[in-house]
C-alpha cells in the first residue's frame, strides 16, 4: 500500500491561509526606542517629549483651568519680597520673625535646583513647627544625591511627628549643558546618571482633599517636569512656584534658598512670595509692609465658581442605604 498523496488545496484555501497569516502580530512591533537612539547620538529620551512646553496640550478644559488659575493668583498676590541675606543668618533671621515680628507662613518652599546647597543642616535648625502654620505646606526641592539625607530627615521622630509626606514631584533637565543638571558629585564612573530633581511635599495638620477645596487644589498639575527654553533664565524655574499656587490657596508664602546661585542663574522675585537668597536680587522685605499687604488680600484666594467647576475633584461617595 502507498500511502496516500495530500490533495493540492484549493485557490480559495491558499488564499484563506494568506489572510489568516497577515492578520497576525508582527514578531518584532516597531517602536519608538529612545534609549537605543541616546547610545547612538548622545541625545537624552526627554528631548522628545512633545508637549513639555505645554504639559495640558489637547486638553482644552485644563487650558482653560490653568489660565484662570493663573490670573486668579496674580489677582490677589502681594508685592513681590526679596531678603538678601547670608545663609549663616537665615535660621536667626528666622527667628526674630517669628518671635518678634509675629510672621507666620502657610506655603513654605525650601531649596532650589542648585546642587550646592545646605539643606539639611538647615532643616534640622530651623524653626519650622512654628514657621508654618496648622494646616500648612512645605515643598523641599533637593537632587537625587540628597534623596538619602531628605528621608532620613523625614523619618527622624521629631519631624515625623510635625509632617507628612504627601507628594513626590520631579523635575528634569533636558540634557547636560542644562544649567540645571546637578552632575554626578563624587562618582563620575556612574553607569547611570541621577540628572533628576525631586521634590517633597509634606503637610502639617489634617487636609482632606474632598472636603477642604477652600485650601487645597489637587490634581491640577501633574507630577513631573521637564525643563522647557523658557524656564533656563532662573535659578528657579517658575513652573516650580506655580506647582505651590496651584495646590493651595494660600497667599503667605516663603521660599528659602540656602546656597548660592551667582549671577549667571539670577534668583528674581516672584508676586505672592517671600524669597530669602544671599544672591536675590531685590533686597526690599519689611514684615511691617508685608503685613499690610495680607491684610488687604487675605490669607486665601476667594471661591471662583468658573475654577471650582473645571478643577478635577474627589468622587463624592455614596451614603450607604
Amino acid at each position: 500500500m502507498y500511502p496516500e498523496r495530500a490533495k493540492p488545496k484549493s485557490g480559495a484555501e491558499n488564499g484563506r491561509k494568506k489572510r489568516n497569516n497577515s492578520l497576525k502580530p508582527a514578531t518584532q512591533p516597531h517602536t519608538n526606542d529612545y534609549t537605543q537612539h541616546y547610545v547612538h547620538t548622545n541625545i537624552l529620551p526627554q528631548r522628545f517629549v512633545k508637549n513639555s512646553e505645554n504639559q495640558v496640550e489637547g486638553y482644552p478644559n485644563l487650558q482653560k483651568l490653568f489660565r484662570l488659575k493663573e490670573k486668579h493668583v496674580a489677582r490677589h498676590a502681594t508685592t513681590p519680597y526679596g531678603c538678601r541675606i547670608n545663609i549663616d543668618e537665615m535660621v536667626p533671621t528666622l527667628n526674630s520673625w517669628i518671635h518678634n515680628d509675629k510672621l507666620i507662613f502657610d506655603v513654605v518652599m525650601i531649596g532650589c535646583l542648585t546642587d550646592n546647597q545646605f539643606i539639611y543642616p538647615l532643616l534640622t535648625s530651623l524653626p519650622i513647627d512654628r514657621l508654618i502654620s496648622k494646616p500648612g505646606f512645605l515643598f523641599i526641592w533637593g537632587s537625587a544625591q540628597k534623596i538619602n539625607e531628605l528621608t532620613k530627615l523625614l523619618q527622624n521622630d521629631t519631624w515625623a511627628k510635625k509632617f507628612r509626606k504627601s507628594e513626590e514631584l520631579v523635575f528634569i533637565p533636558v540634557d547636560k549643558s542644562s544649567p540645571f543638571y546637578p552632575g554626578l558629585d563624587n562618582d563620575d564612573q556612574a553607569l547611570f546618571e541621577k540628572m533628576q530633581w525631586h521634590c517633597w511635599m509634606c503637610i502639617t495638620g489634617t487636609v482632606r482633599r474632598a472636603t477642604d477645596g477652600h485650601l487645597i487644589h489637587c490634581n491640577v498639575d501633574t507630577d513631573l517636569t521637564i525643563e522647557s527654553d523658557g524656564s533656563q533664565n532662573s535659578a528657579i524655574p517658575a513652573h516650580l512656584y506655580k506647582i505651590a499656587e496651584n495646590f493651595s490657596t494660600a497667599t503667605r508664602r516663603l521660599h528659602i534658598i540656602p546656597a548660592r546661585t551667582g549671577t549667571e542663574t539670577p534668583v528674581r522675585v516672584r508676586p505672592g512670595w517671600v524669597i530669602m537668597s544671599p544672591d536675590v536680587i531685590l533686597n526690599n522685605f519689611d514684615s511691617v509692609r508685608y503685613q499690610e499687604d495680607i491684610n488687604k488680600v487675605g490669607t486665601h484666594l476667594p471661591m471662583k465658581n468658573e475654577i471650582e467647576t473645571l478643577r478635577p475633584k474627589s468622587p463624592v461617595q455614596k451614603k450607604p442605604m
